[in-house]
């Protein structure tokens, strides 16, 4: 069942959403050749704990950490370890923030060093999906109009959309009704309507929409081993407009490409 949000809860994820979007600048500083993505996940925590919220993402299901790292060819929920990133990476971090009893969940895939243009190319296309999705995702439309909305953009040029994992609604707990999937019919699917939140999430590849999960029971890696990229924000929708309530700002201060 849908969990449809007053204005005052919005206004709580709002504040979950600002803490979770500044963790991810602090982030963003540390994204380069060299850097172990452990540490990446201990600098998101610690900024996270310093303003009195929770990682959505640590313990959830026994996720063991803060941020959901996933490399290259990973598509989602792969795990911080070791690795340290290498020139010609591309790094997909997710984060979700819990604070004052609601969860806040966004995502980005940076570039690492010299990536190849095709590479780069996939990582506009999928961020520029995000937000032809967030337009459709209004007071009246439905669910599928958003999918649609990414999966005619993305295979437009060449790539494909990944079906086993899609978006959701968001609030008191991490995953809500209703999902929201990447792809879709026009005019299909739940039906809009003010007060609800959700996480808008494409993720797309540049080789087959086949995906593989790893036998950590968690990671989920492109079948062709290509690379995947992944940009998400959560929004509300209201009466006359739809709030982005994430935001990749601090992000974009910090790195540029």
């Amino acid at each position: 069942m849908i969990q449809f949000k007053s204005a005052e809860e919005i206004e709580i994820i709002k504040e979950s959403a600002l803490i979770l979007g500044k963790a991810h600048g602090e982030v963003a500083k540390h994204v380069k050749e060299g850097v172990k993505t452990s540490f990446l996940d201990k600098i998101a925590e610690e900024f996270i704990r310093d303003n009195k919220a929770i990682p959505s993402f640590k313990g959830y299901n026994g996720f063991p950490a803060s941020l959901c790292i996933s490399v290259n060819e990973v598509v989602v929920h792969g795990f911080p370890s070791q690795y340290q990133l290498k020139d010609g990476d591309i790094i997909s971090i997710d984060c979700g923030v819990f604070h004052q009893g609601f969860h806040s969940d966004s995502a980005y895939t940076y570039p690492v060093g010299e990536v190849s243009p095709k590479t780069i190319a996939l990582l506009k296309a999928t961020k520029e999906s995000l937000y032809l999705g967030i337009e459709k995702a209004v007071c009246g439309n439905r669910v599928g109009d958003i999918g649609n909305a990414i999966q005619k953009f993305v295979e437009a040029k060449g790539y494909t959309v990944v079906r086993e994992l899609v978006g959701h609604g968001v609030g008191k707990q991490l995953h809500e009704s209703p999902e929201v999937p990447n792809w879709g019919k026009r005019g299909g699917g739940a039906k809009l309507k003010a007060g609800m939140v959700i996480a808008i999430e494409p993720m797309v590849n540049l080789g087959t929409r086949n995906v593989v999960q790893e036998r950590d029971g968690w990671t989920i890696r492109t079948a062709d081993r290509k690379p995947s990229a992944h940009y998400e924000h959560t929004v509300a929708i209201l009466e006359d407009k739809t709030e982005i309530l994430t935001t990749h700002r601090f992000i974009e201060e910090n790195f540029k490409f």
